[in-house]
């Protein structure tokens, strides 16, 4: 990373005198460690008030203003109250107990979850029906992404055609090192970075001269860049990575403007903070931006929503009630069941799938056999005939197993010297990339690498590598063991579109139902997330690395992110339900050659909601949903009640006097643009209402499809709005019929108008008792 590094060799004034500030923190806090100290919905409108009742409180406490004022690390005082502060365990036990206190946590860190996607999903801005058009590409709409920053001067975030920055907006430009104002403009509106959270936890500082991180909102991992180019990057023309995938880039929404919030480090450990979080959604709210994209999640086990340690939720409940749409990844631990994060029902849950775009690569053998593999390296290629061998013959240790997946110091270097090795990856946690480093460090020219079927590609960067599944793999080994002298010559990787079948649900995907709220159904949506190019921090010397290919949910959170923009830009009032219930009623869940929409784990079989939830998203489809299942605050209080949250914990989260015993509702009549029953004894009816957004005068007709061994009953089956009437309830009864009780049956309920097709997934899951 040359350009990087002679970047980081300049250090600012400012970034000299944030280091040597924290640096000091960690020798004399030794027995302590920070903690967050959750108030709840906040007392007073004035930030000011808010943040001196904070260090009362703390001084209170601690004996002195000036102790309080050396422990706290923030005040968070827009979207919520509370503080994070240094804290000894027994005076964390002490300051729980102090009025107004709802949770005192100690500070954990969570982990980090273009030219094609857009025209996959028919946003190509050429038809007047088109939402890019009808949107007018997000204008005004201001997207939040809490992230690891950004690079500034990447093309994507140029400020031609903007409009100017919205009066509304009350964010900065926060400098730091290698980052000043002028990074900012018309596109790039705000930027702003938190690590003192992140710092505590590591205990260690930042070494700035290595590179190894940047104290600033500038960007050193790329995943930031990427994600915010993704949900509403500028158009740049020829945007590719190395000749591939060539194309005009553009983000979602590429007319809305950008604020950055770093929260997620790369130094040390690593990683995002509760503390760090929390204060990004507290600025974002006071900020006043629209749309939040967050692909950052927790570890399994969950914690509840009401829980501190659950940041993102309490974060994104705050910004939900000021109207702000909330859109998380799902996370990256597919595709095992109940793996499914950020599970609130209050945000948006994006699932992860593949495009019709991939970028095959021809293996020709010496017996003129030409097998497929796929590759993103393209300019290090050897175009001749090269011996191929099997990585296990060439072990360095035949005692172990070691060289079948191309292990660093697994081969012998005397006989991969000049070679192309075929390698079999041996597990899930055995990447393409390592092998390759492995293969490069042993003399190897070039990396055929089989593996069980898996979405993304990786560059290699140093030699040439294809991915290939095991069958193919099988068939090159199969050359090997027959051929006297066998050889192999690997092509240039060509970029293919629209000949394969597709969306299928990414592997790596994280699947439903939610371990802790199995009653809502997680993901929300589908979108692209494999192989997204989209722009990304320079790396090296190379012409055109500007860009890069990820994969992932934190890909397919902004995509939705960007949708929801638009949306946001026709639908101006439009409550956050709104939005994710447009979203999901109008998704689709049929693939391009009329199938099923299939999901790419082991099973290859039909995706199902824990996979994708409603369906790949459809924007031209979700800006005119006909009906909507809307929702409020007061909706997730009374949901929060009816799961058991207590009457202190929910009032405290809602600054409102809440008795759960009077507002305790059945957690299945959230009014949710779905339907999950985890538990079906005999009978049970759920109630939902609808909300008409189309015609005035509008008369639907329900259809269902019943999940295997369920019968249900739709009252009424006829909704008619007309002017005075725009919000009409409806209940749904399911009785079960099994004998054999066994998983959940999926099925929908759908409303039409003979225009509109509304549809809801279901998903029930009866039991004996």
């Amino acid at each position: 990373m040359d350009t990087k590094l002679n970047l980081l060799a300049v250090l600012t004034l400012v970034s000299i005198q944030s280091h040597l500030q924290f640096f000091p923190t960690f020798i004399g806090a030794a027995k302590s460690n920070v903690h967050i100290v959750y108030m709840g919905e906040k007392k007073h409108e004035d930030p000011t008030i808010t943040k001196m009742s904070h260090y009362k409180m703390l001084s209170n406490l601690l004996g002195s203003k000036e102790a309080a004022k050396n422990s706290m690390l923030y005040s968070y005082k827009h979207g919520f109250s509370g503080f994070a502060a240094r804290l000894t365990e027994s005076q964390a036990e002490e300051i729980a107990a102090f009025p107004g206190v709802v949770q005192v946590i100690p500070n954990r860190i969570h982990k980090l979850h273009t030219t094609r996607s857009w025209e996959f999903m028919g946003l190509n801005g050429h038809s007047p029906e088109n939402l890019l058009t009808k949107s007018n590409m997000g204008e005004g709409i201001i997207i939040g992404v809490i992230d690891s920053g950004v690079w500034p001067e990447s093309e994507s975030f140029n400020d031609r055609g903007m409009s100017p920055i919205p009066s509304r907006w009350k964010g900065i430009c926060q400098e730091g090192q290698l980052f000043n104002s002028s990074n900012c403009n018309k596109k790039l509106i705000g930027a702003r970075w938190f690590i003192k959270g992140v710092l505590d936890q590591n205990q260690t500082p930042i070494n700035i001269s290595s590179g190894e991180d940047i104290l600033s909102a500038r960007d050193s991992s790329g995943h930031g860049t990427h994600t915010a180019s993704t949900a509403a990057g500028n158009f740049v023309e020829n945007a590719n990575y190395e000749g591939l995938a060539t194309g005009l880039a553009k983000g979602g929404a590429p007319r809305a403007h950008l604020a950055v919030y770093k929260v997620c480090w790369s130094f040390g450990p690593g990683g995002c903070t509760d503390a760090d979080l929390l204060k990004a959604f507290d600025k974002a709210i006071q900020d006043g931006v629209d749309i939040l994209s967050v692909s950052i999640g927790n570890s399994i086990p969950l914690f509840s929503y009401a829980d501190q340690r659950n940041s993102i939720a309490i974060g994104s409940f705050h910004a939900t009630a000021k109207a702000i749409t909330v859109v998380c990844s799902g996370g990256n631990d597919g595709p095992t069941a109940m793996t499914v994060e950020n599970t609130a029902p209050w945000i948006i849950t994006v699932a992860a799938t593949t495009i019709d775009r991939a970028f095959p690569t021809a293996i020709t053998l010496g017996n003129n056999h030409t097998l497929w593999g796929q590759s993103v390296d393209i300019g290090i290629h050897n175009h001749g005939f090269t011996s191929i061998t099997f990585s296990d013959r060439i072990a360095l240790n035949s005692s172990d197993d070691s060289a079948l997946g191309c292990e660093r110091g697994s081969l012998n270097a005397t006989l991969a010297a000049g070679k192309i090795i075929l390698c079999f990856s041996q597990s899930s946690t055995q990447n393409i990339f390592t092998a390759a480093i492995s293969v490069l460090e042993a003399g190897g020219i070039g990396l055929i690498f089989a593996q069980y079927r898996s979405d993304g590609l990786d560059s290699c960067r140093y030699i040439p590598c294809i991915k290939v599944d095991y069958e193919v793999g099988t068939q090159i080994l199969s050359y090997i063991r027959k051929a006297r002298s066998p050889i192999a010559k690997l092509s240039i990787p060509k970029t293919v579109i629209g000949k394969f079948v597709s969306p299928r649900v990414a592997d790596f995907s994280a699947r439903g139902p939610s371990s802790i709220s199995p009653a809502v159904l997680k993901p929300d949506i589908a979108a692209p997330g494999v192989d997204i190019l989209a722009a990304y921090i320079p790396v090296g010397t190379e012409k055109g690395i500007g860009y890069a290919f990820l994969s992932g949910t934190s890909m397919s959170c902004p995509h939705v992110a960007g949708i929801a923009a638009l949306i946001k830009t026709v639908h101006k009032n439009w409550s956050p339900a709104a939005i994710k219930s447009a979203l999901v009623t109008t998704a689709s869940q049929t693939g391009t050659d009329g199938s099923n929409i299939a999901e790419e784990g082991s099973t290859r079989k039909a995706a199902d909601p824990f996979d994708m939830g409603a369906g790949l998203v459809n924007p031209n489809k979700a800006v005119d949903p006909g009906l909507i299942y809307d929702a409020g605050i007061e909706d997730y209080v009374q949901f929060l009640c009816g799961t058991g949250f207590s009457s202190r914990s929910v009032s405290s989260l809602t600054h409102t006097k809440i008795n759960c015993t009077k507002s305790r509702q059945n957690e299945l009549n959230l009014n949710l643009p779905s339907i999950t029953i985890p538990y079906l004894k005999r009978k049970v009816t759920v109630f939902r209402k609808v909300t008409n957004v189309g015609p005035v005068a509008s008369v639907y007709k329900a259809t269902v499809q019943a999940p295997e061994g369920i019968k249900l009953k739709v009252k009424p089956q006829i909704l008619s709005f007309n002017k005075t009437t725009q919000i009409l309830p409806f209940k749904v009864t399911f009785f079960s019929t099994q004998k054999v009780y066994g998983d959940h049956g999926f099925g929908s309920l759908i409303w039409t108008d003979g225009k509109h097709i509304v549809r809801i997934p279901i998903s029930v899951r009866a039991i004996p008792f």
